[in-house]
């Protein structure tokens, strides 16, 4: 039967050079999606003759063959897969125009940036006419399984194809194409390099099914055609049953994909079948990447689809709190031809995102007492990044909660989850208190630590930057309040002991009115309020922030961060049991209203002022005068 030929619709042949010129960045991707299309073919022919015993077809060796002429310059992907008829042909290969075409060019047209264009032509699906990125002209020749006669397509993508009927096809699909010429600028390599297609292979199409075959790089012995041999390693084992892989195997594919040297501390299958069907194999790292925390880090779960790989450091997997998690995901029902766009917005993929991150909190939760040293390593590395979970995912703020271990007084080297310090809390406690701070040793000599310890109460040392950001939106665990040892009124006493106290609180109130009064008037430009204190017993004042206001270094984080914070006063508390503070009230109360006196008694409070602000590890607004002041002070008394 002689050549048919037929011309694309207008909107078709459009559609055509937009994608050969358009749809890609990375040419490379043509060879993957014709492999693609291959392993499909060969997926269906072994269904088919499970479904019809009757049918005709050489199944002994089902495999892709990737051919590549560099004198001709031509390269060939070949099954012997199910093949097509001459009507499938024309219809699934022939006729880009399918319904929809006319939409998608005129959204096309109208979308203005190159991230809608992408997502516009992701959602059409172009695999087979990928080819014609590099390719001058494109030959497909098929039988399918069962019948006598063939067919041939061609085109050079132009504006025409033929399509003709030959009797001498084998089995399968082949498609040949006349690469164009080199142009590395243009991202254009040669792709009759054997290293090259052999790089392509691995990258991209290492875990399909079949065995993708090649000509040995060296040449025979004797000098005769070189065999062929399979270069791709087909170990998906993420799809191979527990039992089967061993943890070398394991071991391996991490490596591979983390570029990691070291063994995973642990290893995450999982498998999900029914309206959305997908497999995951994730790894636990023994150790953080030293771009954890910069901009631009990838995240390290890989996308196949049907083992046929899609993108790395796919971002809609995997929340931010777990970038350092490696892997792989392996979805059944999506196409290959998905965006970054498509993905983000897509409910399946959120639907996995969730269920991926339940599974990886689940496993860490599992390890604190299946393997406590590798949660401890664990959370060494990645303590960090996991509590920036508490901040973006609300809906496993607890499950995060529960496998965060924290600093505290009652140890001085180990760490203690929040479970553990609730099932310490002396009787009557209600709140779990926490101090944020640069570093231990500059919390635990802090005054706000002075009636803690006195009261033998244990206070959780939280020194992460992170910290400072977490515990202003996350208000309680397992029912108790999170209370800052550095904001608001403390009262430790129990009722008992307020009730021997209260007179004495009322006499004290009453004794310094006036003082509270007047140093509240007197340092009115930097600090709130001035008041007595309950929460020390060694230091003379100490300075805190209100119960709902931003803390110090919380302010300094936003504006570094270039935000503009409005300066929030603190409060002063003092220490009525002291003996300086006593003094100053005592030297108030009879010189308060002396001239010279007032004098003194202002840089006496300055003083005070600036030594709860340097005891806290906060900053003087006027080094040089609080040096002068003091230095005055000193000599004085000498």
């Amino acid at each position: 039967m002689p050549a048919e030929t037929f011309e694309f619709q207008v909107e078709a042949r459009q559609l055509l050079q937009m994608m050969i010129h358009s749809i890609y960045s990375n040419k490379d991707v043509f060879l993957r999606e014709l492999i693609s299309n291959s392993s499909d073919a060969l997926d269906k022919l072994r269904l088919e003759t499970l479904r019809d015993e009757s049918l005709r077809a050489d199944t002994s060796d089902l495999h892709i063959a990737v051919e590549a002429d560099e004198e001709k310059r031509t390269l060939t992907v070949r099954d012997n897969g199910i093949g097509m008829s001459h009507d499938e042909v024309v219809q699934l290969i022939g006729t880009i125009a399918r319904s929809g075409t006319a939409k998608f060019l005129r959204e096309l047209r109208e979308a203005k940036d190159s991230a809608t264009s992408e997502e516009l032509i992701g959602q059409f699906g172009v695999g087979f006419y990928s080819s014609f990125m590099v390719a001058d002209e494109v030959t497909l020749l098929t039988r399918r399984a069962g019948e006598e006669q063939g067919t041939r397509w061609n085109s050079d993508g132009e504006g025409t194809y033929t399509v003709e009927t030959v009797d001498d096809a084998p089995q399968g699909t082949s498609v040949t194409l006349r690469l164009k010429p080199e142009d590395t600028e243009d991202r254009l390599f040669d792709y009759t390099s054997p290293w090259k297609l052999r790089e392509i292979v691995k990258r991209y199409s290492d875990f399909i099914t079949w065995p993708i075959r090649m000509a040995a790089v060296t040449p025979a012995e004797d000098g005769t055609e070189p065999a062929a041999e399979t270069v791709n390693s087909m170990k998906a084992l993420w799809a191979r049953s527990k039992d089967s892989v061993s943890d070398e195997e394991y071991s391996e594919l991490y490596k591979h994909i983390s570029h990691d040297w070291t063994d995973p501390l642990e290893t995450i299958r999982m498998q999900a079948e029914g309206t959305f069907e997908y497999q995951a194999l994730l790894f636990l790292p023994s150790h953080a990447p030293q771009d954890l925390f910069m901009q631009g880090h990838k995240r390290g779960v890989q996308l196949y689809v049907k083992r046929v790989f899609i993108m790395d450091d796919c971002e809609a997997l995997m929340p931010s709190y777990l970038r350092f998690v490696k892997g792989v995901v392996d979805a059944q029902d999506l196409s290959l031809n998905v965006s970054r766009e498509i993905l983000q917005q897509d409910r399946q993929i959120e639907l996995m995102r969730r269920r991926l991150a339940k599974k990886v909190l689940s496993t860490v939760k599992d390890m604190m007492s299946a393997s406590p040293e590798n949660y401890r390593t664990l959370w060494k590395e990645f303590g960090r990044v996991l509590k920036e979970g508490l901040l973006q995912d609300f809906e496993n703020r607890d499950a995060i909660l529960e496998i965060s271990s924290f600093a505290s007084t009652q140890d001085e080297e180990g760490l203690t989850t929040l479970r553990s310090y609730v099932e310490r809390m002396k009787e009557g406690q209600e709140q779990i208190y926490f101090m944020t701070g640069e570093s231990r040793a500059a919390m635990e000599s802090s005054p706000h630590m002075e009636a803690f310890r006195a009261k033998g109460l244990e206070v959780l040392l939280l020194t992460d930057p992170v910290d400072e950001v977490w515990v202003q939106s996350v208000p309680e665990f397992d029912g108790r309040q999170l209370q800052s040892i550095a904001k608001g009124e403390v009262d430790l006493d129990t009722d008992e002991e307020k009730a021997k106290a209260e007179e004495e609180r009322e006499k004290q109130q009453e004794e310094y009115a006036g003082l509270l009064a007047w140093m509240t008037e007197r340092l009115g430009e930097t600090v709130k309020e001035v008041r007595l204190s309950s929460r020390l017993t060694v230091s003379p004042a100490c300075i805190v922030s209100d119960t709902h206001d931003v803390t110090p270094a919380l302010e300094n984080m936003y504006r570094a961060m270039g935000q503009e914070v409005p300066h929030i006063k603190r409060i002063l508390e003092l220490n009525p049991s002291h003996a300086l503070i006593s003094s100053l009230r005592k030297a108030h109360a009879e010189r308060g209203g002396e001239a010279d006196a007032g004098t003194e008694l202002a840089e006496a409070a300055e003083l005070v002022h600036g030594l709860a602000l340097l005891s806290d590890g906060g900053e003087l607004s006027d080094p040089a005068r609080f040096s002068r002041l003091m230095a005055d002070r000193l000599e004085r008394t000498l």
